[in-house]
């Protein structure tokens, strides 16, 4: 089995990029892509993990696309060199979410709760501070039963600290990807709460500023919505991808190496992607 989808502590998982891998392992995957969000600070150690254990460790982000609905995601795998220009925009995107953080602490203090900061940095135990840190801490202090709760009542969209955060353009982050090397995958297509006939025209749209492929199957979606999202993707000359989505073992709609269905993912699906591309 391989994995195109997972997230470490560096981002929003609770493994570390160590314990990710030795994890991988421990579950038979031969490769496994590292697509933290916005940050590419645990591909290192997860790349030197792999080496030590025999997995091979695919280097990738995930990107959230300025989009007008829904959720457009973004994952570049493949990522082999990365440079100063690409370390700069991703210097710029966590600029971005430290002023949205910011404005979700203020938010939540002109509730009444409280929420500071620094703790949600240390909770995060990285670079990446994202909503699932506020909703962690929301349980830890008795305001939420559970992460999904404190995102029903407190943080999802339109609830009272929602806070849009400013997103990179579709066009920078597919430079972005291709200037280190990498190809442009749509993260979760279901989450942009398009019809079939929009997602139809937006992949053709999409694939002619430099779109990729499609992660056509994924752990939360319908096995019925993967195999279709598989056919425009197939009609449209994009790959196919599959991934977990996988943020810890706690997830258990998202386990390691498996998607929708709790189907296996298969070795082919990685191919493409463990070694650079010749040509960008």
């Amino acid at each position: 089995m391989v994995d195109l989808h997972t997230h470490t502590s560096a981002s929003d998982g609770a493994l570390t990029p160590k314990r990710l891998i030795a994890y991988a392992a421990a579950c038979n995957l031969s490769a496994i892509a590292v697509t933290d969000h916005d940050t590419v600070a645990g591909l290192s150690e997860a790349v030197s993990a792999g080496e030590n254990c025999g997995v091979r460790v695919i280097p990738g982000i995930e990107l959230e696309v300025e989009h007008p609905r829904g959720a457009f995601h973004l994952l570049g795998l493949g990522l082999w060199r990365l440079g100063s220009q690409n370390t700069r925009m991703l210097a710029e995107l966590q600029r971005m979410r430290t002023e949205r953080n910011l404005r979700i602490v203020a938010a939540a203090r002109n509730a009444g709760i409280p929420v500071d900061y620094e703790e949600l940095v240390a909770l995060a135990g990285g670079p990446v501070v994202g909503r699932p840190h506020f909703a962690r801490l929301l349980v830890r202090k008795n305001l939420a039963i559970s992460e999904q709760d404190a995102f029903n009542r407190y943080l999802g969209d339109g609830k009272r600290l929602y806070v849009q955060r400013e997103r990179p353009t579709l066009d920078a982050c597919l430079q972005l990807i291709h200037r280190a090397g990498g190809r442009a995958v749509l993260a979760h297509p279901h989450t942009l709460l398009l019809s079939w006939t929009q997602l139809e025209q937006r992949l053709r749209d999409w694939k002619a500023v430099g779109l990729d492929g499609v992660e056509a199957y994924h752990s939360n979606a319908p096995m019925k919505t993967c195999r279709r999202i598989e056919a425009l993707a197939r009609q449209n000359d994009l790959m196919v991808t599959a991934g977990s989505d996988f943020h810890g073992p706690q997830r258990v709609d998202r386990p390691l190496g498996r998607t929708c269905g709790d189907t296996p993912i298969d070795d082919a699906f990685a191919e493409p992607f463990l070694e650079p591309v010749t040509a960008v």
